[in-house]
C-alpha cells in the first residue's frame, strides 16, 4: 500500500527535513516486506491566498484517486501507537492501494475536505504546528512499521 503525506507548505533544509527524510528512509526500508510504502511527500503551496479553501483544492489534487484520506487534525481520535499500526495494516489488508495523510496550514483543514476524510487522527488535544505534525507523523509510520515487523523501537 503506498502511502502519501500532503501538507501545505514547503518544507526547506533544516532539523524538521533531517527528521523526516530519516523517518520516512527506515519506514521505507521496514515496511517494504510488510507491503507498506514508499512515502511519497507531496507539498503545496497556496501562492495565490485563497485561505483554507484553496489550500483544501490543492491538496485535492495531490490525494490519488480512491486513496483512503487521513486527515490530522485536533477534531480527530487519539490512538495509541499499536492503534495506529492495526490502522494501518487494516486499510492494508482491505486491499486499500494507496492512504493519504492530510496536513493542512496554519489555519488547519476546510471542513469540507476535513468532511470528506475516512478518518480523523489526532495527536494531542493541543494544537502543534503544521511542519512539527509533519515530523511525528512520520515517525509514527515508522513506529507502526516497527510494530507490525515485531521490531524492537518500540517499548511498551
Amino acid at each position: 500500500m503506498k502511502v502519501q503525506i500532503c501538507a501545505v507548505g514547503r518544507l526547506r533544509a533544516g532539523p524538521e527535513k533531517t527528521l523526516i527524510d530519516d523517518y520516512l528512509k527506515r519506514f521505507d526500508r521496514t515496511g517494504r516486506g510488510l507491503s507498506l510504502g514508499p512515502v511519497v511527500v507531496s507539498e503545496v503551496d497556496d501562492r495565490k491566498g485563497g485561505g483554507m479553501a484553496g489550500e483544501a483544492a490543492l491538496l485535492e489534487r495531490a490525494i490519488p484517486s480512491g486513496a483512503v484520506l487521513c486527515a490530522l487534525d485536533e477534531r480527530g481520535r487519539i490512538e495509541s501507537s499499536p492503534d495506529f499500526a492495526k490502522r494501518l495494516a487494516g486499510w492494508r489488508d482491505a486491499g486499500q492501494s494507496d492512504v493519504s495523510f492530510v496536513i493542512g496550514g496554519a489555519d488547519g483543514i476546510d471542513p469540507a475536505l476535513r468532511d470528506r476524510a475516512d478518518h480523523l487522527l489526532s495527536f494531542g488535544s493541543m494544537v502543534w504546528p503544521h511542519m512539527l505534525v509533519r515530523v511525528m507523523l512520520a515517525e509514527q509510520l515508522y513506529r507502526a512499521a516497527t510494530i507490525l515487523s515485531g521490531g524492537p523501537y518500540h517499548r511498551a
